[in-house]
């Protein structure tokens, strides 16, 4: 391939109005197609690469997706010729994704783009939840003066053993921070291979092996045959009795269920859940009102910065594609 040769992108709207004249100044070999004029045009679509941002799923969950996506899925699966497709999230768990590597299109992920501003959200939840602010904002409410005091004062978090689930980019920056704080940290991933800066690392099989000594469970990892329901009851009643859950990968990676009836058992001291079996979160749910859960609408990785992160990848892969070169976060190539 030629890097003058002609490449029709697929992309929203609102990207093009974002991104078009940056893309265009870095590729001027691009012809722009947008989502909704591909999909309101007959027979089928001339697009080489596509670019689903964020606009385009931020709408939709695992089980209520938006016209926005539905409408871009359409155009992707009526592009014959469709080669590359870049998403916005860390993980490629849509249906949609498998169908088109199943025809050869390669799909990359922004992995890492987001790495830093979770582990922010997660590092703040750890802080949050141990001081006790959920039932200091609760008290408030009440009005009702409730000092921390003796059997009711937050244990130190120096010396707490974090058992962290996933050792991508998002698992390793939370390590390093709770590192920070003087926590020890058990890494879970496909293999014990030791990953920095955990002080040790297990595969998912062996997760049981650890959870004995975890005063936090934190789930930061794709969702897989292998993860689905892993945080269940009985990886609860494996944890010491008064630890704390922290989920930041996908809602199906814990039984909600379970998570409810261990915080209210006092299993589960506390949690920060940014994601759902269901989304929205049910609101008749009983995790709304426990004052020890801070509830979070799957908004963990979201920033100002974020998009420009993600666009960043973007534009690299593009320069990638154009030489031929194997691209960043390739959903195939991953180790």
């Amino acid at each position: 391939m030629t890097e003058t040769q002609s490449l029709k992108l697929l992309l929203s709207a609102f990207a093009l109005r974002t991104w078009g004249e940056r893309i265009e100044a870095a590729d001027a070999g691009l012809s722009f197609v947008t989502a909704e004029e591909a999909l309101a045009a007959e027979g089928p679509s001339a697009i080489d690469i596509a670019f689903m941002t964020r606009e385009v799923t931020g709408r939709s969950s695992k089980d209520n997706q938006s016209p926005e996506l539905r409408g871009f899925e359409a155009v992707l699966r009526k592009s014959p010729k469709l080669r590359w497709l870049q998403i916005h999230p860390a993980g490629a768990e849509r249906p949609i994704y498998r169908e088109l590597r199943d025809r050869g299109v390669k799909v990359t992920t922004a992995s890492g783009a987001t790495a830093v501003t979770v582990s922010h959200s997660v590092l703040g939840a750890v802080i949050a939840v141990n001081r006790r602010f959920p039932l200091l904002a609760d008290a408030q409410r009440r009005h009702a003066w409730e000092p921390r005091l003796a059997d009711r004062s937050p244990r130190d978090l120096k010396g707490q053993c974090a058992v962290i689930v996933g050792m991508g980019p998002i698992g390793r920056n939370i390590a390093s921070l709770l590192k920070m704080l003087g926590m020890n940290v058990v890494g879970v991933r496909r293999t014990a291979e030791p990953v920095e800066p955990c002080d040790q690392t297990v595969a998912y099989e062996q997760l049981h092996t650890v959870l004995p000594k975890a005063d936090w469970l934190i789930l930061c990892c794709p969702a897989s045959p292998v993860t689905r329901g892993i945080a269940n009851a009985a990886a609860f009643a494996a944890m010491p009795m008064g630890s704390h859950f922290v989920n930041v990968s996908r809602g199906e990676i814990a039984i909600e269920q379970d998570v409810i009836e261990a915080l209210q058992n006092g299993r589960l001291a506390g949690a920060y859940l940014d994601v759902f079996e269901l989304e929205p979160l049910d609101p008749a749910s009983p995790l709304w009102n426990m004052p020890n859960v801070l509830v979070s609408p799957h908004t963990a990785s979201h920033s100002l910065g974020q998009n420009e992160a993600i666009f960043d990848i973007f534009l690299d892969n593009l320069a990638r594609f154009r030489a031929g070169r194997d691209l960043r976060n390739d959903v195939d190539n991953l180790a």
